[in-house]
């Protein structure tokens, strides 16, 4: 805020954690009756959880990303709000900058992100400097091109072999649970390999099929993701239980002994097997959970 008897010739820059804004103030002072002025300069935490890049229209469809903190700037407490100059905001990027990308300086205007009055004065792979004639709030949004679509052929032939894989899986699954050599066998983990497996392939296969339809659905494709993480770390798991029950076995076979009993019982692996993968899961949503269901 400034008065009348301001010593300054230029205003300091206002900074916040990743942005900061010029503003000529004292001129802006000087065009009121007041001869003061006051600015106030904010920076949302998250905001851009809410006010989506998606909400800026273009005529090209693109992937859109937000590359900076949702900032705002007003001229509270003054009658002219009249800027002399153009404000120039300094964002830093919180996202990997791509090189082929276009940025975009963009201000919130009712529902949607809109470029009126603002424009990139420069940018390199860290920091954009944006200019705007107005203020309002402020955002930095990239617009990439689409990967390509994939070919039929490729299409096709993923559909072959998932399909292929599935066959075979459910073979395994009733060569295991149906016969059973020796009593001293213990096939819970291959049982369970080919469980978790099979229900990761045939969801996967279900979700590429009617990727259309949940695309837009954002909860749905979460539980989609996190449940093909599950699976699929599940089956890790259960590999290693393998390895471990080999690794007794082939060491049993050195010694000799008149009883033979299980080292652990089945409950306690599937327990094992599949919430050490639940924990991981659980985890992953806790620290990261915009992980699940994103674009990719």
């Amino acid at each position: 805020m400034v008065g009348p008897n301001v010593t300054l010739n230029k205003i300091p820059q206002l900074d916040t954690t990743n942005s900061s804004v010029d503003i000529d103030l004292i001129g802006i002072a000087k065009n009121n009756n007041e001869r003061s002025a006051a600015v106030a300069f904010m920076s949302y935490s998250m905001m851009e959880n809410l006010l989506k890049p998606d909400f800026f229209n273009t005529s090209n469809d693109t992937v859109k990303t937000m590359m900076s903190t949702v900032i705002s700037a007003t001229l509270p407490k003054t009658t002219n709000t009249k800027l002399t100059k153009p404000v120039n905001f300094t964002f830093k990027h919180i996202r990997e900058f791509d090189p082929s990308g276009s940025l975009s300086c963009v201000y919130w205007n009712i529902s949607e992100w809109i470029v009126d009055g603002c424009s990139v004065l420069k940018t390199n792979s860290s920091y954009t400097v944006c200019s705007c004639v107005h203020l309002s709030t402020f955002a930095l949004i990239m617009q990439t091109s689409r990967p390509p679509e994939s070919s039929q052929l490729l299409d096709l032939l993923n559909l072959v072999c998932v399909i292929v894989g599935l066959v075979f899986f459910s073979l395994a699954l009733l060569t295991f649970a149906l016969c059973q050599w020796s009593p001293g066998v213990n096939n819970v983990a291959r049982i369970n390999i080919c469980i978790s497996l099979l229900l990761a392939h045939l969801l996967f296969l279900l979700t590429q099929q009617f990727l259309t339809v949940i695309w837009h659905k954002q909860v749905l494709c979460a539980v989609i993701s996190g449940l093909l993480h599950f699976f699929f770390l599940s089956g890790f798991v259960w590999m290693f239980i393998e390895a471990v029950m080999l690794f007794i076995c082939v060491k049993n076979l050195s010694q000799i002994s008149s009883k033979k009993r299980e080292v652990l019982s089945s409950g306690f692996l599937c327990v094992i097997g599949y919430v050490v993968a639940l924990v991981v899961v659980c985890i992953s949503v806790g620290l990261v959970p915009e992980g699940y269901g994103s674009e990719r």
